[in-house]
C-alpha cells in the first residue's frame, strides 16, 4: 500500500485492505510542481540567513537504500539532497530514517531499520565536509559553528511491532536520539495510531515503559501519527517534553492524521513543540474539502484483541520482494497536478502557523516539513532550497524577529537540549 494513498484514504478508521479510489487528476504521473524552476529566482532575507534554521522531520535515506544513490549528490527529482539544503540555509534537521507498512506482513520492520540507520550513518561519514551526526544540542551548535549541518537521527516507522526495548537500546547506541512511537498510521503493540483502530484506548503498560526508557535514555519522544488519547496518554507519562514532529491542526483541518487543540495545548505544558507540516492536506480546508474520501464507520474491537499488525499473516515476500515494490514510489512525492482553486500558497502555512501562534505560544511552534515525504507542497516551494519562503511569509504577517528565529529553529533546538542533556 502505498503511503501517500494510505494517508488520503482515512478519515475516521480504516476497514481493513480498503482505499478509497483517488480523484483521478491527482493520479496523472506528472512529476514535481505546476510551475517553472529557476535557481535565480530564490530571495534569501538576511534574517533567514543570520538564523538557526532547523527542519524537524525530513525524509532521507529511502532513496539513498533502494537506488544506491548518495545525498551529498544533488537530484534531479525530489525535494532534499544536501547542495539544496546548504542553499535553503538549513542548519540542521531531523535526519528521518524511514520503516514504512510495506515491511510490517513479512515482519521485516527491525530488519529494515536497522540498514537504514547503518545506511544513514555512512551517508553522514562519506559526507562529513557537509553534514555530521548530532547526539545533542551542543554538538548541534557545535557542528554548525564549522558552517556544517547538523543531523540529528530520528525513526519514523516501526522499530520493532512488538517493542522489544533491547532494541531499542541498540538503536540508541548507533546514534539515534528521536523516535516516532507509532509505527507509522498502524497500531502496534503498544500505541494507538490516528489512522487505525484503538487496540489500547491510547497507549498500554508496554507504552509507559518504552516512554520511561526513552526519557531515561535522552531521546525525544515523537507523538506525530498518534492517536488524541495517545498522544495526551504519553504527555502525562513522559518526565521530558515530547513533540509533535510533523502535522496540522484539526481546527483547521478536520484530518485524523491533524492535532486537537486539546493535545496541542497538552504538549505546551509540557515544553513540547509542534511542527508545522508543509502539505496542503492537512493545512488548507479548499484542498481537504476537494479530496476528502467517504466518511467510514468507526471499528470497534473487543478489549484484548490483538494488533492487526501483530497477527500473523501468510506473507512469502522476501525484503528484497518489498524492496522493489517501495522503490516503485521513490522518489516518496507528490505526482500529480492541483488546479489553482485549490493549490495552496505559503501564506496558508503562515496563518496556520498564526493559529498556533496564537493557541500555545511562540515557545512551542516550529516547522516540520515532511518533505520527501510526499507533501502537496505550496506554490512557492519546490524543495528544500526554497525554505526561506517561510522567513517571508512570516515577516508578512508581522511577526519580530525574534519570534521567527523561535520558529525556525531555536524551539526544536531547546527541546533537544532538555532531552538529551537535562
Amino acid at each position: 500500500m502505498k503511503r501517500r494513498d494510505l494517508i488520503k484514504s482515512l478519515t475516521i478508521l480504516p476497514i481493513a485492505g480498503k482505499l478509497f479510489p483517488i480523484q483521478s487528476v491527482l493520479a496523472a504521473p506528472v512529476t514535481g510542481q505546476n510551475i517553472p524552476f529557476n535557481p535565480q529566482d530564490k530571495p534569501m532575507p538576511a534574517l533567514h540567513r543570520n538564523s538557526f534554521v532547523m527542519d524537524g522531520h525530513t525524509h532521507v535515506m529511502t532513496r539513498e537504500l533502494l537506488m544506491k544513490t548518495d545525498i551529498g549528490q544533488r537530484y534531479t527529482d525530489g525535494n532534499v539532497d544536501l547542495p539544496r539544503a546548504k542553499e535553503g540555509g538549513v542548519d540542521a534537521m531531523f535526519f528521518s530514517v524511514y520503516t514504512p507498512e510495506h515491511y510490517y506482513p513479512g515482519r521485516f520492520e527491525t530488519k529494515n531499520t536497522f540498514r537504514v540507520v547503518n545506511l544513514a550513518l555512512d551517508q553522514i561519514k562519506k559526507n562529513n565536509a557537509v553534514i555530521e551526526l548530532a547526539l545533542n544540542a551542543s554538538d548541534i551548535t557545535r557542528i554548525n559553528k564549522k558552517g556544517k549541518i547538523a543531523a540529528f537521527l530520528d525513526l519514523e516507522g516501526g522499530y520493532d511491532l512488538e517493542g522489544d526495548i533491547d532494541l531499542l537500546r541498540a538503536l540508541h547506541r548507533l546514534g539515534l536520539r528521536g523516535m516516532q512511537l507509532t509505527a507509522h498510521n498502524t497500531t502496534n503493540g503498544f500505541i494507538d495510531a490516528c489512522n487505525d483502530i484503538s487496540y489500547w484506548g491510547g497507549i498500554n503498560d508496554l507504552g509507559k515503559k518504552i516512554i520511561a526508557e526513552m526519557n531515561s535514555l535522552g531521546m525525544v519522544i515523537n507523538v506525530a501519527h498518534a492517536s488524541n488519547d495517545a498522544i495526551l496518554q504519553t504527555v502525562e507519562a513522559s518526565k521530558h517534553p515530547v513533540i509533535y514532529s510533523h502535522g496540522g491542526f484539526y481546527s483547521i483541518v478536520n484530518h485524523p492524521r491533524c492535532i486537537s487543540d486539546e493535545a496541542a495545548k497538552a504538549i505546551a505544558a509540557k515544553g513540547g513543540v509542534i511542527g508545522i507540516h508543509f502539505g496542503s492536506l492537512f493545512n488548507n480546508p479548499k484542498y481537504w474539502a476537494w479530496q476528502k474520501p467517504p466518511a467510514t464507520p468507526r471499528v470497534t474491537v473487543p478489549k484484548g484483541t490483538r494488533p492487526a499488525s501483530l497477527v500473523p499473516g501468510s506473507n512469502k515476500q522476501t525484503i528484497e520482494d518489498v524492496d522493489k515494490t517501495l522503490a516503485l514510489e521513490v522518489p516518496l512525492n507528490f505526482r500529480g497536478t492541483i488546479p489553482e482553486e485549490y493549490w495552496m500558497h505559503v501564506d496558508q502555512l503562515a496563518k496556520v502557523i498564526d493559529y498556533g501562534v496564537n493557541l500555545v505560544g511562540e515557545d512551542h511552534m516550529a516547522l516540520g516539513s515532511d518533505l520527501d515525504g510526499g507533501p502537496e507542497l505550496p506554490h512557492e516551494i519546490k524543495d528544500i532550497s526554497d525554505y526561506p519562503q517561510m522567513t517571508m511569509a512570516m515577516q508578512k504577517l508581522g511577526y519580530s524577529d525574534q519570534r521567527i528565529k523561535k520558529i525556525l529553529g531555536l524551539n526544536w533546538l531547546r527541546v533537544i537540549r532538555q532531552v538529551t542533556e537535562g
